[in-house]
């Protein structure tokens, strides 16, 4: 699968034109089967602003997306903040040609800041697109074994993470996205932004990992748009298969 890591600043509140930041990634990466962009991405990370930055998914913003996904015939993964009928969800749009948009909600929020903001996500998603299922997961969730490994046991191909990750925690991430890989032999596509906002630093570090948990590509901390060819292949027989040899056993405390 050919994959554009859109490792990319947003505009502070500016949903339009980071949509069009989207739109133009697209035009300029037309032999993209899949494109992924940072957590929040199209409102920033302003949480004493979110509830005016959230949208629904009949926004504008998120049309114009799904049409240039329709005309460059690519899936597009790409978060922002969801006005619910339960409050604004950190959420992840997978907006695929041709299709209704999947969306998940950040099911692990990260510290007080985010658990104020944001209503909790109640499910974890797999998004059966373009003919394959993409396990979605949003930065934080990437650091819990469990939830990417659900997401794997549910049929998920290729894991993929997008995320607003800063300093000091860049090296979590990077140890977190090559261990969810390897962890289920699937292919992990990890997405963080850069630039600085609301006083925080984000430190990029985008990569695509095997399912051997090698590197694939690793970005640095500037904005960049790169394409990689991602073999999402299952596992052969002869390697070690975690997924399918794990035994659930009972603890004991002695």
């Amino acid at each position: 699968m050919r994959v554009l890591l859109g490792q990319l600043e947003p505009a502070a509140g500016d949903v339009a034109g980071n949509a069009a930041q989207v739109c133009d990634a697209l035009r300029a990466h037309p032999d993209a089967e899949l494109a992924v962009f940072p957590e929040l991405f199209l409102c920033g990370y302003d949480l004493a602003r979110i509830d005016a930055l959230a949208i629904d998914l009949a926004d504008h913003s998120l049309t114009l997306i799904a049409e240039a996904a329709t005309a460059s015939k690519t899936t597009v993964v790409v978060g922002f903040a969801e006005r619910t009928p339960e409050g604004i969800a950190n959420a992840v749009a997978c907006l695929a040609p041709g299709t209704p948009p999947v969306v998940y909600r950040k099911a692990n929020l990260f510290g007080a800041a985010e658990r104020s903001a944001f209503v909790e996500g109640g499910e974890l998603v797999v998004a059966d697109v373009g003919g394959h299922r993409l396990g979605l997961l949003i930065c934080f969730d990437v650091e819990f074994p469990e939830t990417a490994r659900a997401l794997a046991a549910a049929g998920a191909e290729l894991l993929v993470t997008i995320a607003a990750n800063m300093e000091p925690y860049g090296p979590d991430h990077a140890l977190a996205a090559r261990a969810r890989a390897l962890d289920n032999r699937r292919p992990h596509v990890y997405v963080n932004r850069t630039g600085e906002e609301s006083g925080l630093r984000f430190v990029g570090g985008s990569c695509a990992v095997d399912t051997g948990g090698g590197l694939v590509t690793c970005l640095g901390t500037n904005p960049e748009l790169r394409c990689v060819d991602l073999d999402l292949s299952p596992p052969t027989a002869d390697e070690v298969d975690y997924l399918y040899l794990v035994r659930e056993l009972p603890v004991s405390v002695r």
